[in-house]
């Protein structure tokens, strides 16, 4: 069977995976310059520094680097001004001359000594290349210095830099000797465990969050860390819920906690956990939203409903929430549509109005779409006019939707011009190629079919649906039968558990007379779905086999689900049957 291609709902297939928060959630606290940027030296910007340095930033917008780059070493070195030893690496950072940009921080720093800024740029780029032992006394500088009440943030800035090591057993073992003098401080051993885990070494890196757990019972993070570095979801989860007996009231560990179980399919157990964040914390965004995604899995799209409703109530009165509401409001809207409330559905999505919101441009689409099911054809194909898109793909994708309109209302030569118009701008857009060979076929031009289907596989040799397409059209015709049977098994290859591929390999096994092996294929589809198309070809397999009773059956089946199904009427009629 032939398949039209639609994207799926956008629905998440379940809440958020559990992420234990660790030492690397720690978020570097670097500070503005203040101590250099009164130790500026005082330059005279004479009109032959400003022409060069305007003349080099000009050479560098277009594409130069070399000469702005030593333009502004060489002014940086006569004037003693950190700022251009920082645009000079900035210069050769976007070029990615590593030397060049290595020399230009070090000028940095030795023109700034006391910027953390510079320090920080440094230390970034030794640890990423081979130069990262130049980052441990450094290292050690800044924790000995450090009072002891941030001396835990720079452990953790330490550990977050080192993380991106291209050397995970350097930077490991430069850990274990930065951290020895520290090691009464339950952030040490959270930063030692995290090292550990980095170079897989799972018993050491338990070790660690263990003790940093010692430390402090109560820590959250020292509990997620050992939740995390502990491996398996089972043992995650039992630390978790161990921490949780004696810390109720912790959120993030909750939270975390209810994520995990969700992530292991245990729903109604999530679902709890998050019910018990919310009564600590009723305007809690994340419970909410993820109460929505796992009351809908559960089939109770009334509580999902309200939950998604409360979700957005909390976000409106918390204008600075960065949470993007498109997604909650789209699957209101497809809530909306299960209870054929078209008009409702179209009302939630007009309400996902910010055009920078990744579901904008979706939301569009689907509403255009709801616009036609509601009748309105003239105003939905407006709607698509009005969506305002810059990038190919998606102006391609406007067409398709338009096309597939005018397709659904009837108009089929119609759609057949949009969307031939369509791939004379987008001639290599194997989705439009699809649909232009679909509708092609159905209005008989099957030789422009044909030709649509393999630029199709050209353009995209694992789209299944193509080869698919081409052989069941080669089946139903009864042509070209051994090709029919090739095509559609090099698509069952693509996708074996696809429904309608198995249904094609059905029905051309039928059409070269092979009854047992094509009921077996038709079986095995309508198991797996019991579409009425399948319904119809299985029906035919078993009226030939002389299993008429049961053939009747599956077509009144099918004539119940879909008494316009066209296949079914030409069947019927073919075989002189009444239901």
């Amino acid at each position: 069977m032939a398949q039209t291609q639609t994207a799926p709902a956008d629905i998440p297939a379940g809440a958020p995976v559990a992420k234990p928060a660790g030492a690397a959630d720690a978020k570097p606290d670097a500070k503005p310059d203040a101590a250099a940027g009164a130790a500026l030296p005082n330059v005279n910007l004479s009109s032959d520094l400003l022409y060069k340095l305007t003349k080099a930033e000009l050479e560098f917008k277009n594409g130069q680097w070399q000469g702005p780059y030593v333009t502004m070493m060489m002014a940086a070195q006569q004037t003693r001004d950190p700022r251009l030893a920082r645009r000079a690496s900035e210069m050769a950072l976007a070029a990615k001359q590593g030397n060049e940009a290595l020399a230009a921080i070090r000028l940095w720093r030795e023109l700034a000594p006391d910027s953390d800024e510079a320090t920080q740029f440094f230390l970034g780029f030794v640890v990423l290349t081979d130069r990262i032992e130049e980052a441990e006394p450094i290292f050690a500088q800044r924790l000995a210095s450090a009072p002891p009440g941030s001396r835990g943030v720079a452990l953790f800035q330490m550990q977050q830099i080192l993380a991106r090591a291209n050397d995970k057993l350097y930077a490991y073992s430069m850990v274990v000797r930065l951290t020895q003098p520290y090691l009464d401080m339950f952030e040490a051993h959270l930063v030692l465990a995290q090292g550990a885990l980095a170079i897989g070494e799972r018993p050491r890196a338990i070790d660690e969050a263990s003790k940093a757990l010692q430390m402090k019972p109560a820590s959250d993070l020292a509990a997620l860390t050992l939740a995390q570095v502990s491996g398996e979801p089972d043992a995650a989860g039992k630390v978790l819920a161990a921490f949780l007996d004696k810390n109720p009231d912790s959120i993030d560990v909750r939270s975390a906690y209810a994520r995990l179980l969700v992530e292991q399919k245990q729903l109604a157990a999530g679902r709890d956990q998050f019910l018990l964040l919310l009564k600590t914390q009723p305007d809690n965004a994340a419970a909410l939203y993820a109460l929505g995604i796992i009351t809908l899995q559960l089939d109770d799209t009334k509580g999902a409903e309200q939950y998604f409703k409360r979700f957005l109530a909390v976000l409106d009165k918390a204008p600075g929430d960065t949470r993007d509401p498109s997604k909650a409001l789209m699957i209101l809207s497809q809530i909306a549509e299960t209870r054929n409330d078209t008009a409702g559905a179209i009302a939630w999505l007009d309400k996902v109005d910010n055009r920078d919101s990744p579901g904008y441009f979706d939301a569009r689409l689907r509403r255009a779409q709801l616009i036609a099911r509601n009748g309105d054809l003239d105003a939905a194909r407006k709607a698509l006019t009005e969506i305002e898109v810059d990038d190919p793909a998606s102006q391609a994708q406007v067409l398709l939707v338009d096309a597939q309109l005018l397709r659904d209302a009837g108009y089929a030569q119609s759609a057949f011009t949009v969307l031939g118009n369509a791939i004379v701008r987008f001639p290599d857009n194997p989705e439009l190629l699809y649909d232009y060979a679909l509708l092609a076929e159905r209005l008989d031009h099957t030789d422009v079919m044909e030709t649509s289907l393999r630029r199709v596989m050209a353009l995209a040799p694992d789209n299944q649906h193509a080869y698919n397409a081409l052989g069941y059209s080669f089946a139903e015709r009864g042509v070209r039968l051994p090709e029919a049977y090739a095509l559609i098994e090099k698509a069952l290859q693509m996708a074996p558990d696809d429904p309608f591929i198995m249904d094609s390999m059905g029905w051309v096994q039928f059409r070269m007379g092979n009854l047992p092996a094509a009921e077996e294929a038709l079986r095995r589809a309508y198991a797996l779905r019991a579409d009425p198309e399948i319904a119809v070809h299985l029906g035919e397999v078993l009226w030939q086999k002389g299993e008429k009773t049961e053939a009747q059956k599956l077509w009144r089946d099918a004539q119940g689900k879909d008494p316009k199904n066209e296949a079914l009427k030409s069947t019927l009629a073919r075989l002189n049957v009444s239901l």
